[in-house]
């Protein structure tokens, strides 16, 4: 098999025509896609798009997506560059019998894509390749968890926040939404999220809710997560000036922005992150702050670079 691949796959969810209706995640991954081939060399037929525009022929439900990307670890080798972007909406949920609430995505079917399943995911990434994972949703801060948090946390006093001069809408679905259209499915009477997502989908729920997950060490070096927020916070979907006032997430446009602004220079991931940071705030989304998760040398290694060989 052919060594030093990059692969990706891009997900957009806008849930047309319902309550929680997006406008720019479908304009986010297709703008990534133009960058990852121009600028980072990503063969086309290597980056696969899922979007939920009617009579898209693969829609981004929870069993497409995984599908995907348990595809692409499958195909991973030494030395090859594995990207995830994902622009829609977050959520947070509480599994049954856990205090601790735990970050998820959610697809076009709500079928619910848990923190444990990108942990094992990236768990079976290869020795000597990476996994970028850049998740413009809500409260993804801490979407494989176990990684270490190299930008984190951002405070700010409530009389500094201005409203940002665009109209903009959080990529949140709050979990009691959730917990009611499934009930309305199921029609039983439980507030365990996981009994219902079990009950709709079968073997194609989250690992979170099928089995005891299997807690094997996470490897620290794989792993690279850049989150449009921290996990308390919900980033924006919006229309910005910049972009000829075309739908976006407002996180993943300060990526685009930041390479647009910086044409031919490596940046690191810590640049990537810290620089979107600025921009957002010039913007006044000065409530959302992106962060970097991954070991410390992925944070000063180049933005979808392969692994760097150690020395000798």
């Amino acid at each position: 098999m052919e060594k030093g691949k990059k692969m990706a796959l891009l997900v957009g969810c806008n849930y047309p025509n319902t309550p929680n209706e997006l406008h720019g995640c479908h304009n986010d991954v297709l703008a990534m896609r133009e960058v990852l081939i121009t600028r980072f060399g990503f063969d086309p037929k290597r980056v696969e798009i899922l979007i939920d525009k009617p009579g898209s022929s693969t829609m981004p439900t929870g069993a497409n997506i995984k599908s995907t990307l348990n595809r692409m670890v499958d195909q991973a080798e030494q030395g090859d560059v594995l990207f995830f972007h994902y622009s829609g909406h977050g959520t947070l949920i509480k599994p049954h019998n856990s205090s601790k609430k735990e970050e998820a995505i959610v697809p076009c079917d709500f079928n619910l894509i848990t923190s444990v399943d990108f942990r094992q995911l990236v768990n079976r990434v290869p020795k000597g390749a990476t996994f970028t994972i850049l998740s413009d949703s809500c409260h993804n801060g801490g979407l494989i968890d176990k990684e270490t948090e190299q930008i984190g946390p951002y405070t700010i006093p409530d009389d500094a926040f201005t409203i940002p001069t665009n109209p903009y809408k959080p990529k949140e679905i709050p979990f009691q939404s959730i917990l009611q259209y499934f009930t309305s499915l199921t029609n039983k009477i439980s507030t365990d999220i996981g009994t219902h997502l079990v009950d709709v989908f079968g073997q194609d729920a989250s690992l979170m809710f099928l089995h005891e997950p299997v807690n094997k060490p996470l490897k620290p070096d794989e792993g690279i997560l850049l989150s449009g927020c921290q996990t308390n916070e919900t980033s924006a979907d919006v229309e910005i000036m910049e972009n000829g006032r075309k739908p976006c997430g407002a996180f993943s446009n300060a990526v685009q922005m930041v390479l647009k602004e910086n044409p031919g220079r490596a940046l690191t991931n810590r640049e990537i992150v810290m620089l979107a940071r600025k921009i957002l705030l010039v913007q006044h989304f000065n409530k959302q702050h992106p962060c970097l998760y991954c070991s410390k040398e992925n944070a000063d290694a180049v933005f979808l670079s392969p692994p760097q060989k150690p020395c000798p």
